[in-house]
């Protein structure tokens, strides 16, 4: 296949009527297999989403090695080809031009060798000198060891990348004597250093201590391990998909993972303890010291990417349009029966921008700007009062998969209870003051996924308490009544956001979508993802509504929703008899 410039004027609808993509992916370049063929994924689960990103079926858990590559975006991700359930782990591959609309491709990577024999775990993608993409991945050798592995693209003409080879070299990066081998995996993508060397973080525990190993390498294959770790942590367990990159301190765009630019920190992220926390600091190259602004869980402090479903998350840089882009894995919250029953219906969060605050103390998170091209019928206003205790529905959409954007105001604020200084844990305040707990002023916000009777409902709400003299705005993510089905996981989230009522809006922005609810508060600067699984809030049976349940009344002062359009998800693979290990 020649090496085209690809357009970025697909549409994957006329994909699917012609029943062949390669005609209008490579500009009239046509497929070379005969075998391989075009489906439509499957419509027919109530809880399966429109715009959010989704495998064929069966199980799929942490997004790996995503990047831009000659105009397209390419994601990898843990897979299962054969069940609903963790195992047979795979590397998975799927490739967009716009981030909304997906096609999978065949599995790059597949446990067939000695150093991946047991699955061929998370990793990352790094670009070499001349642009050459490579993956460095975990390999499970045994339940109890692991290794790092190499793979490059077969053929790099092929802007699609469709076909990877394992290194020769394999394992390049092994455990030393005296290491946890059961815990040393997930590498993160390589930087190179003034010395022209590359470095890469490898995760690890180590006396149930997180830890983030440093390795560098002239070439990619050989590597040495740095006498201590980048970081490390006496207040966490093992630390799985390690991140580490840097963010601008005065700019709008990312930051190539490669740049030493002084007006900028680096972020440290870490997996654990079911959520994917991060740490802001000051990385010097020369010596490859890292000194965090302040440590994981120091002193009451908890910075996350999101306080709810989201984990095992990946960033890339974006070069094409010079952004830092996030993922992560959305993890079922009912049973592995359930699972089953359903062919799996595990999925990927909407890829976000991430960019450093203005404040520098924290960073913020946006749905991706392709997304509104999803948009469809609108609904808005402006300057709507909620009386205490009253329900507005938001008709006119489609309230089971949309995009609402809300701001809200108050003239009562003096008037907030105060904040007592016990309330450190913004989790257990929310479970303690739910969506029905009445106060001054809050809890106000939107109910979705919500019955007619209101019987269902998944209320983001938020409160505000006045504390020395300020004010604190506590958000809050209540699925307690979110499905009449028992035995769900019915979790109460919650977060602080560093918003000041007195000079700016309470906003919050929400994409719905069948069983996935994403928030962002304060322009991204609390994020919480619900799970949810409605018995009777389903497709045209779902509600949107605003509320307010303080004894003051709160001003909508914006509110815009959409309807939003499926996306295009479609597999072109080969086909191939199945095999197991």
């Amino acid at each position: 296949m020649t090496d085209l410039k690809l357009k970025v004027t697909m549409d994957l609808s006329v994909v699917l009527v012609v029943g062949s993509c390669f005609g209008l992916l490579g500009n009239g370049v046509q497929s070379d297999r005969d075998d391989e063929k075009l489906q439509s994924l499957p419509q027919d689960q109530p809880y399966r989403t429109g715009y959010h990103f989704q495998p064929p079926k069966n199980w799929m858990n942490d997004p790996n090695g995503p990047m831009y590559y000659k105009g397209v975006y390419h994601l990898f991700y843990q897979y299962n080809p054969y069940a609903a359930v963790w195992g047979n782990i795979t590397w998975a591959h799927s490739i967009s031009y716009d981030l909304v609309n997906w096609i999978h491709l065949d599995i790059a990577l597949s446990p067939d060798d000695p150093f991946d024999i047991n699955g061929c775990w998370s990793g990352s993608t790094t670009f070499l000198s001349g642009g050459k993409p490579i993956i460095l991945y975990t390999g499970g050798v045994t339940m109890n060891r692991q290794v790092q592995n190499l793979a490059e693209p077969k053929n790099l003409s092929d802007p699609m990348l469709r076909e990877w080879v394992k290194s020769s070299h394999n394992p390049v990066i092994t455990h030393v004597d005296g290491m946890d081998s059961e815990n040393f995996r997930d590498p993160t993508t390589a930087w190179q250093g003034p010395d022209g060397l590359r470095r890469v973080l490898v995760g690890n525990e180590m006396n149930s201590h997180g830890r983030a190993l440093l390795y560098r390498s002239r070439d990619f294959v050989t590597w040495t391990q740095s006498k201590e770790p980048v970081h490390s942590s006496t207040r966490t367990g093992m630390w799985e998909c390690p991140d580490f990159y840097p963010v601008s301190i005065d700019g709008k765009n990312g930051v190539d993972t490669s740049s030493l630019d002084k007006f900028r920190k680096h972020v440290l992220k870490a997996s654990f303890n079911s959520s994917d926390h991060y740490v802001l600091g000051n990385y010097t190259a020369v010596t490859d010291n890292f000194s965090v602004d302040t440590d994981f869980l120091d002193n009451g402090s908890d910075l996350r990417y999101d306080y709810d479903n989201f984990y095992a998350s990946k960033t890339f840089f974006d070069s094409a349009k010079k952004r830092r882009i996030l993922w992560a894995w959305i993890q079922e919250s009912d049973s592995t029966t359930d699972d089953v029953k359903k062919t799996g219906l595990v999925y990927s969060h909407f890829p976000r921008s991430i960019l450093l605050s203005k404040t520098g103390k924290q960073l913020i998170q946006w749905p991706v700007e392709e997304i509104e091209k999803q948009r469809t019928v609108n609904v808005r206003f402006k300057n709507k009062e909620l009386k205490g205790g009253s329900v507005l529905e938001i008709s006119g959409i489609t309230a089971s998969q949309s995009d609402v954007e809300v701001s809200f105001n108050s003239s009562n604020l003096k008037e907030a209870d105060l904040l007592d200084p016990s309330w450190v844990d913004p989790q257990l305040l929310c479970s303690q003051k739910t969506a029905s707990v009445g106060g001054n002023i809050g809890p106000f916000g939107i109910l979705v996924l919500a019955s007619k009777d209101l019987t269902e409902q998944t209320s983001i709400f938020f409160r505000v308490f006045r504390s020395n003299e300020k004010y604190v705005v506590l958000m809050c993510s209540d699925q307690s009544r979110s499905s009449l089905e028992e035995g769900l996981k019915k979790t109460i989230y919650g977060a602080f956001i560093d918003i000041d009522p007195l000079n700016e809006m309470i906003s919050l922005r929400s994409l719905i979508d069948h069983s996935i609810v994403e928030s962002f508060g304060g322009e991204g600067r609390a994020c919480i993802t619900a799970r949810v699984y409605p018995k009777l809030a389903i497709d045209n049976q779902a509600y949107l509504y605003a509320f307010n349940n303080s004894t003051f009344d709160v001003n909508i002062s914006t509110l815009n929703a959409w309807s939003m359009k499926k996306a295009q998800i479609v597999s072109f693979t080969k086909r191939r008899k199945p095999h197991l290990n």
